[in-house]
């Protein structure tokens, strides 16, 4: 632009500052002119990536200069290194916005540096190849990685086993395969697990071909479950199990070792067809359980700690790697132990008696009880089969009852010797729990730790003479009916004593039900048909008192001699075994 009135002041008109401009800028030089504001223009485009210099820093501001005296604004936080913030230096810059008021423009030099990384990637790298760079930051789904530009790795991805928290690789360098490249939406997904997989299958083989049992392998702990450890030999897992970790008690096996921690273990099997490896720790020092019998001898007392317990039994360790169980059957001669947690605990210091040593399965049977007189070596003597002791009701059983003469000492009183006589249906009809009452030993088991009494012995057997001698077959007794059963009826002759009515001997006739003719608690009046000791039963008959009787209404209605009526006394239909089965009418005719 040029102002004529400036040139007025000095004398020179306009037209002749137009003709010497002309001479001055021809239509070339006017083109020329225009191009250069075009480009100008062209450049100043938002979305395109400038060269421009570092003018200076203002606060969080750097000024940058883009050409024809054009500057604009880059927020500090876009350089990661403070010290690039030079004057002078030259960058490349994206051009974000211009705001056309403020004459500002925003400028980024991040989002340029990503454009010319994402064009760098995509000019040297492909899908499957292998790239380096640096965990910048977790976000959904796995981690941000700088390889030039951000790349996706997905938590999936990140290791051949389940890395637990991922953020632990923010800030490590990593080297990644690209699985994916998206190119319209400018993706990039890659897989540190991939590229760990191909190494490892390749050290696998080696491993495979060169492993035996016995060896010594070096390893790194990469998992640990409540089982054992997983430990990468260098592209094969072998499993440490927690029983192989040490000869003494673990209750996990992070007790003895830690996640990365290199360890040294012993190969202990080798299973090449399914690609299996089994090690063992403690094996690379002697077992204890080696000349354990001659440390351990049978019968030695012993101390130890109680270090678990359990419901059939306390574990006492000897020492490291060494543990022998007491038995719950072995702890007391008189106590009845229920659970072993009632006399001891955790930590316990207790003495015992070696009971047994097993090399083989690595066990030892310890005895506390040992440690005292076992009282039944000494009950036979003191209770001897027939000796009368009072003993208390501790426990009433569908079979019996248990009794405790003395501490330790219990006897069992089975239900049939309860009584000679009565039968019983459950102990407790005769007697009670806590009741004390005299019986007689009947016999002593001491291996099995047992005694037998009876109640009903304190007397004598009442089959033996009593019941023979009072009850005769032939005679007629009263009796009251105890129990009615398909097959007869039980009829009790006095306290405890009964006798069986057969249903044959209620009536002459067939009887389907015998509570058709008796009914429960009736008084009948029946003949003793036998008394058999043997089998202690007294055998009853009804229809037979029912016969004497008809015969005794019979002889009374006849006229008949006194010689008569003695003589056919004998042939009464009333006999033990029925008699004769003579008609009152045949009687009289023999008379005539």
């Amino acid at each position: 632009m040029v102002d004529f009135n400036i040139y007025g002041k000095w004398g020179i008109s306009k037209d002749e500052i137009s003709a010497q401009l002309e001479t001055f800028f021809t239509d070339e030089h006017e083109k020329m002119l225009e191009g250069v504001l075009e480009a100008k223009v062209e450049a100043l485009v938002p979305g395109k990536i400038l060269t421009g210099k570092i003018v200076e820093r203002i606060g969080s501001d750097v000024i940058v200069e883009i050409g024809l005296k054009s500057e604009g604004v880059v927020d500090v936080s876009e350089f990661d290194d403070p010290e690039e913030i030079v004057a002078g230096k030259e960058l490349e810059v994206l051009l974000e916005d211009m705001d056309a008021e403020g004459g500002m423009i925003l400028l980024s030099k991040r989002k340029a540096d990503r454009i010319r990384g994402w064009e760098k990637i995509i000019s040297e790298s492909k899908e499957g190849d292998v790239v380096n760079g640096k965990v910048t930051r977790r976000i959904k789904g796995g981690l941000l990685v700088d390889i030039g530009v951000p790349v996706f790795l997905p938590a999936s991805q990140v290791d051949i086993r389940k890395p637990g928290d991922i953020s632990r690789f923010i800030g490590q360098d990593i080297e990644c395969k690209i699985l994916k490249i998206d190119t319209e939406n400018r993706n990039i997904v890659v897989s540190r697990r991939k590229l760990i997989e191909e190494e490892r299958q390749s050290s696998k083989e080696k491993i495979i071909s060169d492993i035996e049992v016995g060896q010594l392998r070096k390893g790194v702990v990469k998992n640990i479950a409540d089982f054992g450890v997983f430990v990468d030999l260098g592209g094969l897992d072998g499993l440490l199990h927690i029983s192989d970790l040490s000869w003494g008690r673990i209750s996990h096996p992070s007790e003895v070792v830690e996640l990365d921690q290199e360890i040294e273990c012993v190969v202990i099997g080798v299973d090449k067809e399914h690609e299996k490896i089994s090690l063992g720790l403690k094996q690379k020092q002697e077992s204890p359980w080696e000349n354990v019998a001659a440390r351990y001898p049978v019968n030695a007392k012993i101390k130890g700690s109680v270090v678990n317990i359990m419901n059939y039994g306390i574990f006492v360790r000897l020492e490291e790697g060494i543990e022998g169980l007491v038995h719950i059957s072995e702890m007391s001669w008189t106590k009845r132990i229920v659970h072993p947690g009632d006399m001891f605990h955790l930590g316990d210091e207790v003495e015992a008696v070696v009971l047994e040593v097993n090399k083989d399965k690595q066990e030892i049977s310890l005895g506390i009880k040992q440690l005292e007189m076992n009282p039944w070596s000494v009950a036979a003597q003191k209770y001897p089969a027939g000796t009368v002791v009072t003993a208390t009701i501790t426990s009433l059983t569908n079979y019996g009852a248990f009794a405790s003469i003395e501490p330790g000492i219990d006897g069992l009183i089975h239900i049939s010797d309860l009584s000679w006589t009565k039968k019983f249906n459950h102990p407790s009809e005769a007697i009670e729990k806590g009741q004390q009452l005299q019986c007689v030993v009947l016999e002593v088991d001491e291996s099995k730790q047992r005694v037998s009494l009876g109640v009903k012995q304190l007397t004598e057997d009442p089959w033996i003479r009593a019941i023979p001698e009072t009850y005769l077959p032939g005679q007629v007794i009263k009796g009251n009916v105890t129990k009615i059963t398909n097959f007869g009826v039980f009829v009790e002759l006095e306290d405890g004593l009964e006798g069986l009515l057969h249903i044959s001997e209620l009536a002459d006739h067939k009887i389907e039900k015998p509570q058709d003719v008796v009914k429960l608690g009736e008084e009948l009046e029946v003949k003793i048909l036998r008394v058999d000791t043997d089998s202690r039963k007294i055998g009853l008959s009804l229809r037979r008192v029912q016969w004497a009787a008809e015969d005794a209404a019979a002889s009374e209605a006849t006229d008949t001699p006194a010689e008569s009526s003695s003589d056919s006394s004998s042939e009464r239909r009333g006999g033990l075994e029925g008699g004769l089965l003579i008609d009152p009418g045949m009687i009289g005719d023999k008379e005539d």
